[in-house]
């Protein structure tokens, strides 16, 4: 039996527009250090969002579980986590996890963004501007795939880079407080 999340607990989202490149590098480095305050930008538009402690617990079980995915598939991937990935004085973006396949690049293959209040594939301007080749957004105990195909993102039903994941699985098994029973979850039904 699975435990979920109880409730949506309030994130806090902040967004002004008209901000400077040089203002928003400001504002980041004023916030360096700040855990559980993450930055985005995306052409003069910045969001200041504080996340809540279930945003963690969903965020740390996906990258737990599909990296035990991935590494029992005999994968070779970088994990990169919520480094700031930025095209100076367009787009700033942290995903909550992201991966590079191969080999480390200066902007990752696959962005995982955990929308416990607000966001959602309205950040796909940013990644887009970016040129991430794929994202995925965890909601609500689903995980939505897009993918980079020619200037557009499209939905896709499975993931180009990990193949064979059940992602439906994946899904509600991040939802489970307890990462051991979450494992086991996603170990069993995988």
């Amino acid at each position: 039996m699975m435990t979920q999340l109880l409730g949506k607990p309030a994130e806090q989202r902040f967004i002004q527009t008209g901000v400077s490149w040089e203002s928003f590098k400001a504002i980041q480095s004023g916030f360096a250090g700040s855990p559980g305050v993450r930055l985005f930008y995306y052409e003069g538009e910045l969001e200041i969002l504080s996340t809540a402690p279930e945003h963690e617990i969903v965020k740390g079980n996906i990258g737990y579980l599909l990296e035990d995915f991935m590494l029992n598939q005999g994968m070779e991937f970088v994990a990169t986590g919520s480094f700031s990935q930025e095209k100076e004085a367009v787009a700033s973006a942290q995903a909550d996890e992201s991966y590079c396949f191969g080999v480390r690049k200066s902007i990752p293959d696959l962005a995982i963004e955990v929308i416990i209040t607000s966001g959602g594939p309205d950040k796909l301007k940013r990644y887009k501007a970016l040129g991430v080749q794929e994202v995925w957004f965890w909601e609500d105990g689903e995980i939505s795939v897009y993918q980079l195909v020619l200037t557009n993102y499209q939905k896709a039903n499975k993931s180009q880079f990990v193949k064979g994941i059940n992602l439906e699985r994946l899904a509600q098994c991040a939802a489970i407080e307890s990462r051991p029973q979450a494992v086991r979850e996603f170990r069993q039904n995988q």
